[in-house]
């Protein structure tokens, strides 16, 4: 199955640009020049200046990532994308697609991508999935309902084989394309990649805005998410005979939890399984593996609330506070076969007090979230549409 997925991927990407003529010069992308964020080793002799500014510069950039398909275009009707604006967006999209068919992890709504590595940030401009790719195909298969320019549905065709050629023999994919050495190479959940591109496979497979695609592709896309799903019920952690959570990143062969940048431990994530069971929760016709995987999911996550505590934000800094009216909170991290919440620092010492590691890293990172109660409310219906049998 994995080889014949490999094939599938190179065929579309092949039967896209080998069209020849018109439709192959105008889907190819401007060559682009690449930017690279500081490796592991030199994040951890910054100054807490030296990240700051780093921050700051992320933010500064006119192209920094935003939730433009969300907040701005998902609701706008196909007329709209016939207008200048809709026109003018398109043309930019087309801009930043890279030469395997991806999309950078920036906002490529906004400009044409002029080759200047300053438009892309300090991500680069290669291909990416984590929070890239998935919202620009789902842009041009729009815009290609609305104005039947090829070039939209090439485009498309190229984002989806770009998709299926890095996912894993496994089910998974890489934290970064191509994988590289080191943790960017792990199977990642990590800010909902996985969940993020399962998603979209659903809805090429389901056809509505992908309708237009060859029913190949879109069978292509279905066996796709269903080795993601055999990946997401391989990997659901258990401790004591019983199944709790995930972890943020794993193995891409032997499916065991790993680490990643130093203050992101080997453990059960209280943030990312969120995305991961909601997901699950999302299927028509559970079969009883994802029925169970829920099940015990979800009573990882009650049992697992933090009570009578606050996680505010002041001055650059995360702080832990008493407060018995608060909401309950989960932990990014959580001890496998403990439970407890873990922390660490750029130093990578686990730690069981947030207020033992630097000032930089508590205040500049997710250590807790109320999100867990979104698994809580959602597992309530779902257990009445899905009673133990």
């Amino acid at each position: 199955m994995a080889v014949l997925k490999g094939l599938a991927a190179a065929s579309l990407i092949a039967s896209v640009a080998g069209a020849g003529g018109a439709l192959a010069q105008a889907a190819a992308p401007v060559p682009q020049a690449q930017t690279a964020s500081p490796d592991q080793a030199t994040l951890a002799t910054m100054t807490p200046e030296q990240l700051r500014a780093q921050a700051q510069a992320r933010i500064a950039n006119p192209n920094r990532p935003t939730g433009w398909w969300a907040e701005t275009v998902s609701q706008q009707p196909d007329a709209w994308y016939r207008t200048p604006e809709g026109l003018t967006m398109t043309a930019n999209i087309l801009s930043w697609q890279d030469s395997t068919g991806g999309w950078p992890l920036m906002n490529t709504t906004r400009e044409l991508n002029r080759g200047d590595p300053a438009q892309a940030g300090p991500w680069g401009s290669d291909g990416a999935l984590i929070k890239a790719t998935v919202n620009e195909m789902r842009f041009l298969a729009r815009a290609y309902r609305a104005t039947g320019d090829a070039r939209d549905l090439a485009a498309v065709r190229r984002g989806l084989g770009f998709i299926l050629m890095y996912q894993y023999p496994t089910g998974g994919w890489p934290h970064s394309v191509p994988p590289p050495e080191g943790y960017e190479r792990y199977a990642t959940f990590n800010d909902d990649m996985i969940v993020d591109v399962m998603t979209l496979l659903g809805e090429v497979a389901n056809g509505g805005d992908f309708a237009s695609l060859p029913e190949a592709d879109r069978q292509a896309a279905k066996g796709a998410f269903d080795k993601a799903l055999d990946f997401i019920l391989k990997t659901q952690i258990v401790v004591d005979g019983k199944r709790t959570a995930w972890a943020q990143q794993y193995d891409e062969v032997t499916l065991e939890p790993r680490a990643a940048r130093r203050f992101e431990p080997v453990a059960i994530s209280g943030g990312e399984s969120v995305g991961v069971l909601l997901l699950l929760m999302s299927l028509d016709h559970p079969s009883p593996e994802v029925r169970r995987a829920v099940r015990e999911g979800a009573d990882w996550f009650d049992r697992s609330r933090l009570s009578g505590i606050r996680f505010v934000r002041e001055n650059g800094d995360g702080l832990v506070r008493s407060d018995p009216d608060a909401p309950p909170l989960w932990a990014r991290y959580y001890e496998i076969g403990t439970n407890r919440p873990i922390f660490a620092g750029r130093d990578g010492i686990i730690r069981y007090d947030l207020a033992e590691v630097e000032q930089e890293r508590r205040g500049g990172y997710g250590w807790y979230s109320p999100a867990g109660a979104q698994v809580l409310t959602a597992y309530a219906q779902w257990r009445q549409a899905h009673p133990q049998q």
